[in-house]
């Protein structure tokens, strides 16, 4: 093995061996993302005569957020996503024993792609597949707010008892702001302008929760399969809906309010078309406003994990510094939305 490569390398060879029944051996392994919370590598296995091409999602003991999935809970619902018909990653093999890499983990196939974000909205030869992912992705929405919720699924995180979704989500980030203890007028102003104007919702469906351009693999014929599933829960389908349309996700195509590649209208109509349901363009512009603010305060959390000491971090500093963004957006919105 090179020098870099991982002391846990020979037990994960074991433990596909173990799962597939054949002797396995790891031939390429890349780590693609770290953090405090978790990392991910690209790993290519040799295993019965053939090449598997993997992705492997590991824990690192940090919390990036208080409702966030665990590998174990991550796993199962991509489970569920892949037998339900949505377009993700096939699930593998899960380890929830710390002995084969030191944390739990599961593996599941690599997408080829596109899915950083910037690149995504800009490169050339993505032109038509961004053309093709507003159709896409509400096309995917449908298919996830179809899904039914077994009791298998119970871990899910849910609206508190007898508040709505949006009362929920909105009183946690209000919590959190308040827990940093750190001055933002306009993130203050924005808890106060959303409260006595919360969306019903009649009926609660399986959320992706971060469902946004940066989380799709995207090939030069558009959508290739949605990840990052960590934050799956029960709530208000709007809330999917209006994330990919917060202006952090445009990535700089800030005329595009669909993520930087298109509409937000044919979204929502290709959405209702396929789904049946009506999108409540008032929820969707709450929820809008919602996600500036959540992501708002998030960036600020962030940067106190790295002030506070908890993860040294330069990344994690400089999100800190977009936080004026989304407070700069909000105060707009607020004034375009008006009292």
């Amino acid at each position: 093995m090179k020098p870099n490569t991982p002391d846990w390398t020979p037990r994960l060879e074991a433990f596909l061996t173990e799962r597939t029944g054949s002797a396995a051996r790891v031939v390429g392994l890349l780590r693609l993302t770290g953090g405090a919370s978790r990392d991910t590598w690209a790993v290519d296995v040799e295993c019965g005569g053939e090449r598997l091409a993997l992705v492997m999602r590991r824990d690192l003991g940090g919390v990036i957020a208080d409702d966030a999935l665990s590998r174990q809970q991550e796993f199962r619902v991509l489970e569920h996503a892949h037998a339900g018909g949505v377009l993700v990653p096939r699930p593998r093999w899960l380890g929830t024993d710390a002995a084969v890499v030191g944390v739990p983990f599961f593996l599941m196939d690599r997408l080829e792609g596109e899915s950083v974000g910037r690149r995504v909205v800009r490169e050339a030869a993505l032109a038509e597949a961004r053309r093709r992912l507003p159709r896409q992705m509400a096309e995917q929405l449908a298919r996830v707010h179809a899904l039914p919720l077994p009791p298998d699924l119970d871990f899910l995180p849910r609206p508190e008892s007898d508040w709505s979704p949006a009362r929920t989500a909105l009183e946690r980030a209000a919590r959190q702001l308040q827990t940093l203890g750190e001055p933002h007028p306009a993130l203050e102003l924005a808890v106060r302008w959303l409260r006595p104007r919360l969306p019903d919702c009649p009926r609660t469906v399986l959320v992706h929760g971060d469902f946004r351009v940066g989380n799709l693999m995207v090939g030069l014929e558009g959508l290739v399969g949605v990840f990052d599933w960590e934050f799956a829960h029960v709530g208000d389908p709007h809330e999917d809906l209006a994330w990919p349309c917060v202006r952090a996700w445009r990535f700089g195509q800030d005329r595009l309010g669909l993520g930087g590649v298109g509409e937000p209208d044919p979204f929502f109509a290709e959405y209702e078309r396929l789904s049946g349901r009506t999108v409540d363009r008032r929820a969707v512009r709450f929820w809008e406003m919602l996600g500036n603010l959540r992501w708002a305060v998030g960036c600020v959390a962030q940067a106190h994990r790295h002030l506070s000491g908890q993860t040294e971090s330069l990344e994690l500093a400089s999100l800190g510094r977009r936080t004026g963004e989304m407070e700069l957006e909000l105060l707009d919105l607020i004034e375009r939305e008006g009292s």
